[in-house]
């Protein structure tokens, strides 16, 4: 069997951090699992991709990162006649739009696709048109029968119907087993140390953490953000407004931040909207305290409803109170070393390849024969 793995770059993402994790995994495993990238771009290429063979096509000069979803659209038929893959994995929600495009593309001959929803599907944080329009494009997506993976029971409940007869739930491996550990111990009546991490996109609301952390924190309290992107500057400029500016550390894009929890006691969460953010899980392991937005299902049933951290609705005084309560010194449950286990890469790694496998016996194998008439493509070089 033999499954193929498309990214857009190495550009960050916890979607493609995940992906290339899985694809090394499955090699490890003895598992055929080819990769192909749209450009090389991205620090990810540095930080997860050493040793890890991989495809790119020829880039042409008015470069692709601009128009990425319709140069994978372009691109990615050709590595599917050259590679012949039993099975096309979607690693994220943003690619079902590539996803749909091969099956049309290549009608029966396609591969069997197997997608894993890595957003919130119920999409509260839209105004209602642009909801409306999200539910007939779910709607869209479920016509085509693809097998669905979703990273937590509770997302089941937002599937829409023809979705929820093929789907299947896999724990998003957000970590190893070896990050699971003791936490180092915290500093009870020191100042608190809170941590973000994550993209500095609209998505993750950072605008909206900081004004609840100038409200809530005291006034020896810091806050360590860990991520680029382009609000970066925006968000400067209001810590500064704020009067914050000084207990506000912007990081940048560290490789492993995760392994950085063990100096902070409580992480911050303000999304507006997510799936299964793996930075969960890793505070998790990390024995960190947490506060999060009420951000979708999954960030529910991720932190066992308030069971496994804090959760807040997404007004500013409820983020403040909860920073102010926040504890330096969780008291973990006692389930809660079982709950992250379920997300690691060992536990789901295999879960994917039986999917995999199960998917590619109800599809069919992708036969380029009938779709390769006047078409020339120049074959991508290994990387």
């Amino acid at each position: 069997m033999r499954v193929l793995t498309f990214l857009h770059s190495f550009e960050l993402g916890g979607v493609e951090r995940v992906a290339l994790r899985l694809v090394r995994h499955w090699r490890a495993l003895g598992a055929d699992a080819p990769l192909f990238l749209g450009r090389e771009d991205g620090p990810l290429r540095e930080e997860l991709a050493q040793g890890l063979e991989y495809v790119v096509p020829p880039q042409p000069d008015i470069g692709t990162a601009w128009w990425e979803t319709f140069w994978m659209i372009a691109r990615l038929p050709a590595e599917i006649r050259r590679t012949r893959p039993d099975v096309l994995f979607v690693s994220g929600s943003t690619y079902t739009i590539v996803a749909a495009a091969m099956t049309l593309r290549f009608g029966r001959h396609c591969p069997a696709i197997v997608v894993k929803i890595s957003n919130d599907l119920a999409r509260n944080d839209l105004p209602p048109l642009a909801r409306f329009f999200w539910k007939i494009w779910l709607g869209v997506q479920a016509r085509f029968g693809w097998t669905w993976v979703i990273m937590d029971e509770a997302i089941a409940e937002d599937l829409p119907e023809r979705m929820k007869r093929t789907f299947r739930v896999i724990h998003d491996p957000a970590i190893e087993q070896a990050q699971m550990r003791t936490p180092a111990p915290r500093r009870p009546g020191a100042p608190r140390r809170f941590v973000a991490i994550g993209r500095l996109t609209a998505q993750k609301d950072y605008p909206f953490m900081l004004r609840a952390f100038a409200r809530g924190a005291d006034a020896d309290e810091t806050l360590t953000i860990y991520g680029d992107g382009p609000e970066r500057g925006a968000l400067e400029a209001l810590a500064e407004t704020l009067g914050i500016g000084e207990r506000i550390t912007f990081a940048g894009h560290v490789p492993d931040a995760a392994s950085r929890l063990n100096d902070f006691d409580t992480l911050l969460l303000s999304s507006r909207y997510e799936g299964v953010p793996a930075v969960l899980v890793e505070a998790l392991a990390a024995g960190l305290s947490i506060v999060s937005t009420d951000s979708g299902s999954g960030v529910r049933s991720l932190l066992g409803q308030g069971l496994h951290g804090v959760i807040t609705p997404r007004d500013e005084t409820a983020l403040a109170a909860a920073i102010r309560d926040a504890a330096s010194v969780p008291t973990p449950h006692a389930t809660r070393q079982s709950h992250v286990y379920r997300f690691t890469i060992e536990h789901s790694g295999q879960t994917y390849l039986d999917t995999f496998a199960d998917a590619a016996r109800h599809g069919t194998r992708a036969d380029p024969t009938p779709h390769t008439e006047g078409l020339a493509w120049p074959v991508p070089p290994v990387r």
